[in-house]
């Protein structure tokens, strides 16, 4: 059976196998030298030769597994044919060492189990087996050490390498077991988020619609100037909150709106009126508009707004007598928000610093990443304080308004 993912080599195994091809050159290049040399017509140094070409061909077996592969089962059968037709021809009548294979054998057995296929393995080792045993002139100093040096390396790296591929089946499966449950998690999620949208849009936009109506009918039936510009305010601050409620609903369930709407279609407030009640309340305040508006989500807008006046709002707590700059860049990806303000000139309002929760700026961390910005705010050297937002141009829809 074929290997689902073939074997890539790494320079660590290729330096080991320059290694070991050169350790069996300078092996039998010793067993040559001490030993005896080769008898027969091909001259003394026939044997040596042929185990040194089939050492320095191990060098190639990462790139050619098959040939080199070949060329060992060669050079076996020819050792075996000068032993049985002409002693002493290719290997030495007396030899130093037990192999009656070439001395290179082992090593090329134990790469091939990663190499080639376990069917094709299996046949070369069993000639292999045949060509270093002898079975049919078994002897003690033969035999065994034939089998040892085929059968033994071909079983141990086929064990290694079936090891090998369960692990790697494992870590595969676990890593599909991780990724499905975390799939399983999310969509948990989404299901409680869009059960919260529901009860969120059953519970609040009911009592905000009534609100609504009851402003109108206020404003209808007063005899009072006043009382009907009240009536009329808190008429229109809900039906923005509703609008805003539609909005947020969507994002819950990861579907916000249809369509992009522009900043400008009176459903989300302008920055640069809170810039002006800013500057009506005494504090200096700078606004900068780069790039075109365009056509961005309403959550987006909102989001926008929201971030300015949060910054604007702690500028007035807790920085009075300071500066101000709201600056707004828009291009093609979204809309870049940095608020700052200078060092505060007067101490601030003990009853208006402690008049918030103290979770503004966290909230509107959570608002930003929720529709998939970035928010960062901290002081600024000099004294001040900076918020930072980045937000992208509209919220990908799932679903439809809620």
């Amino acid at each position: 059976m074929e290997k689902s993912r073939p074997f890539r080599p790494g320079p660590a195994d290729t330096f080991w196998l320059t290694v070991a091809a050169l350790a069996f050159v300078g092996l039998d290049i010793a067993l040559y030298v001490f030993g005896d040399p080769t008898t027969g017509w091909a001259g003394p140094a026939a044997g040596v030769t042929l185990q040194v070409l089939l050492d320095l061909s191990l060098l190639l077996l990462f790139r050619f597994p098959r040939l080199i592969a070949g060329l060992v089962l060669a050079g076996a059968l020819l050792m075996l044919a000068s032993d049985l037709l002409s002693p002493g021809l290719l290997v030495p009548e007396r030899q130093l060492t037990l192999m009656t294979v070439p001395s290179i054998t082992p090593v090329v057995l134990s790469q091939l189990a990663r190499l080639m296929d376990r069917r094709t393995l299996l046949w070369l080792t069993a000639v292999l087996v045949v060509c270093a045993s002898r079975p049919w002139d078994a002897h003690w100093n033969t035999t065994p050490f034939g089998l040892l040096s085929t059968a033994l390396p071909t079983t141990i790296s086929l064990y290694f390498e079936a090891r090998r591929q369960l692990l790697r089946s494992l870590r595969d499966r676990a890593e599909r077991a991780e990724r499905e449950q975390h799939l399983l998690a999310e969509r948990a999620r989404a299901e409680e988020r869009r059960k919260l949208a529901e009860e969120m849009h059953d519970v609040v936009t009911h009592r905000l619609s009534l609100m609504v109506l009851h402003a109108g009918a206020l404003g209808v039936v007063s005899s009072d100037e006043a009382v009907r510009t009240s009536a009329e305010d808190i008429r229109r601050e809900g039906a923005l909150a509703l609008d805003e409620l539609r909005d947020l609903v969507g994002v819950l369930r990861n579907g916000a709106n249809a369509g992009p709407r522009t900043l400008t279609d009176g459903t989300a407030g302008d920055p640069a009126t809170l810039v002006a009640e800013s500057r009506s309340v005494g504090i200096p305040t700078e606004l900068t508009v780069h790039g075109d508006p365009g056509r961005i989500s309403p959550t987006v807008a909102r989001t926008a707004y929201r971030v300015v006046q949060e910054a604007l709002t702690n500028i007035r707590k807790h920085a009075p007598g300071s500066t101000a700059t709201v600056a707004l860049r828009y291009h093609a990806e979204g809309l870049d928000i940095a608020v700052a303000n200078t060092r505060a000139g007067a101490p601030a309002d003990p009853a208006l610093a402690g008049s918030g929760s103290g979770a503004g700026l966290a909230g509107l961390r959570q608002r930003v990443e929720l529709i998939g910005g970035r928010f960062d705010a901290g002081p600024i050297a000099g004294g001040g304080y900076r918020v930072d937002a980045i937000l992208p141009a509209y919220v990908p829809t799932t679903e439809g308004d809620a």
